[in-house]
């Protein structure tokens, strides 16, 4: 979004500059972030009263009517509309009044939102997002009614902005999306997040590819294998666990077993020398027992 202000002849600044727009990009992932988006929303607002002040995101894609009533907002967006940012605020600021931007229901897209090439980015790691969406429906999630279905970047957008980010001397890429697992299985072929990073991998001048978080699944011999052998390739993965109790994952609506996520572990360490291995676990999940929590299967 930042990048689509600066096309447009807009400069991106501090909070304590004044600014004619501020963009507050919401999150709804719990509902202590719903909380702290609503407060940063009326701050931003208090701090700076003569500016439009504009939510977008994941809260106001699931709460718009909520965003709405705050009498702090000037423009509410969904993720769909992200796109369109400069326009829609461009026509708020025309009318300077309050802009009701009907919001797209996000689980109607079907394609990979694509916001151009990246500029504005760090001096030497580039984060690359190759995918939106997920499938899953994880009982603790709200995601998929956020950012709807799984949709992939077309390889060839992808390979483009990071043979531009090579040119800019950038060595480090973070590959990234909700759902980085699921790249590819909306493709009528059988292109997938290992062929992606193959063809990465070749781009001369990138020296470093980061993996986002992983859901377990993906790993298998075939994929570890492949994956090794790229030159590129960071030996560290953050692999989602959630939980040490099979009985909660199944409640959770994981698709794997601590036994499957533990053999995952070990398909890395098997191809991997000195391999880094993260993760996350949800403490205290709705209904879990002590006994289960203690679990470690």
């Amino acid at each position: 979004m930042a990048q689509k202000f600066i096309e447009n002849g807009y400069k991106v600044c501090e909070l304590d500059e004044n600014p004619d727009v501020v963009v507050v990009n919401t999150c709804t992932v719990t509902n202590i972030a719903d909380r702290k988006s609503r407060q940063v929303l009326r701050k931003v607002k208090e701090e700076n009263p003569k500016s439009i002040i504009v939510a977008v995101g994941c809260y106001v894609q699931v709460a718009k009517k909520t965003v709405d009533d705050m009498q702090e907002i000037d423009l509410c967006l969904g993720n769909v509309e992200k796109k369109d940012i400069v326009e829609k605020v461009e026509e708020c600021m025309k009318k300077q009044q309050k802009e009701n931007v009907e919001i797209f229901d996000v689980n109607k897209e079907t394609e990979f939102q694509e916001m151009g090439a990246i500029t504005f980015s760090e001096k030497t790691r580039a984060t690359v997002k190759v995918q939106d969406g997920c499938n899953n429906f994880c009982t603790y999630c709200l995601i998929p009614y956020a950012r709807g279905r799984i949709r992939s970047r077309i390889k060839e957008n992808v390979i483009k902005e990071v043979t531009e980010i090579a040119k800019k001397g950038i060595k480090e890429i973070v590959i990234t999306g909700i759902h980085i697992a699921s790249y590819g299985k909306d493709f009528k072929n059988d292109y997938r997040l290992i062929d992606l990073l193959e063809d990465l991998d070749k781009i001369q001048g990138i020296e470093r590819i980061r993996l986002g978080s992983l859901e377990p699944t993906i790993v298998t011999e075939e994929f570890a294998e492949r994956l090794s052998k790229l030159d590129s390739i960071c030996n560290q993965f953050h692999l989602s666990l959630q939980s040490g109790c099979d009985d909660t994952l199944r409640r959770m609506n994981r698709k794997y077993s601590c036994e499957e996520f533990f053999k995952v572990t070990e398909i890395l360490r098997k191809y991997f020398k000195d391999v880094n291995l993260t993760t996350d676990i949800i403490v205290g999940f709705p209904g879990e027992t002590n006994e289960e929590f203690e679990k470690r299967s």
